[in-house]
């Protein structure tokens, strides 16, 4: 379905959300969604802190955003790149949503949920499955690691007053 050069375009296209993420010290994720005649149709990065809402994902944002474009929650001839394994709740939207084929940069050994911890992608019980790919643009992602733990420290060192 996507040339090797495709994939690394689009998820170039999810790197330069995580980037705007990073900007507002938010953990650098960033996802797009593309449909069938490659158009990019929902982007996202994560805004949990900027909103202090859990469900700010990058994912859950894509996905919304492609819904709202196509007029429909069934997203089933479109594809998520996303810079980091989803969790469990983006997993589950995108299952739920009917995503075909999902692709992602780097492994979250902490909470993932496409093999690194568990694989929702794999219950045979559910009756959508989707293709999926980790590791596009791999290279990329050796600093995650780095970036997660410097936002981390930033914010031990914050004090929130009420």
């Amino acid at each position: 379905m996507f040339t090797k050069s495709a994939k690394e375009n689009y998820m170039k296209l999810a790197f330069e959300q995580a980037e705007l993420a990073q900007k507002q010290d938010e953990v650098p994720i960033g996802a797009v969604v593309v449909d069938s005649n490659g158009a990019v149709i929902g982007h996202g990065y994560n805004r949990r802190e900027l909103d202090q809402n859990a469900l700010k994902h990058a994912e859950m944002l894509a996905i919304s955003e492609a819904c709202q474009n196509l007029s429909t929650w069934r997203l089933e001839h479109c594809s998520i790149f996303v810079t980091l394994e989803p969790c469990p709740m983006c997993s589950g939207a995108i299952i739920n949503s009917r995503i075909e084929n999902v692709f992602y940069a780097a492994h979250d050994r902490k909470a993932g949920a496409a093999g690194s911890v568990v694989d929702l992608f794999k219950v045979p019980q559910f009756n959508h499955h989707r293709g999926l790919s980790g590791s596009v643009r791999a290279e990329i992602c050796n600093a995650t690691p780095e970036l997660f733990r410097a936002i981390r420290a930033r914010k031990k060192t914050k004090v929130v007053c009420k």
